[in-house]
């Protein structure tokens, strides 16, 4: 093998043409476009779904997205889709933008630096898409 190319750019390269011949606008098409056809799910359908509305004391929809938030963060904040989501879904059921970025900092002590940083921008990312203003 003498191509120098890297083989998932390659591959990638090849889809994007492919998809550019099967339909001229998907020149740009940019996958983070899915997010945004996921609507935000109502705290209200999340405390049902996880347990608040058949146990009363049990965490809070914005406490367990928090949570997920944190682990998240300690996988390394690979996943930016499910980082932005779950930013999302926190704003939705009523965290704020200070919680949110204490909750990826304080990971920063058992994931490292590189991690939180990563979290930090994808949490921005959705922060910014959502418009929230409540520090």
């Amino acid at each position: 093998m003498t191509d120098p190319t890297n083989p998932f750019d390659a591959m990638m390269a090849q889809a994007q043409e492919m998809a550019k011949a099967l339909n001229p606008a998907l020149e740009s098409f940019s996958p983070k476009g899915f997010e945004n056809l996921w609507p935000t799910m109502p705290k209200e359908a999340m405390e049902l779904m996880f347990g608040n509305a058949v146990n009363t004391d049990g965490l809070d929809a914005k406490t367990r997205l928090l949570l997920t938030l944190a682990g998240l963060t300690m996988q390394g904040a690979q996943a930016d889709t499910a980082v932005r989501q779950t930013v999302r879904h926190a704003v939705a059921a009523g965290a704020r933008k200070q919680e949110i970025v204490e909750t990826i900092g304080q990971m920063s002590v058992f994931a490292g630096i590189p991690a939180m940083t990563r979290a930090l921008e994808a949490a921005q990312q959705a922060m910014g898409e959502t418009e929230d203003d409540r520090t």
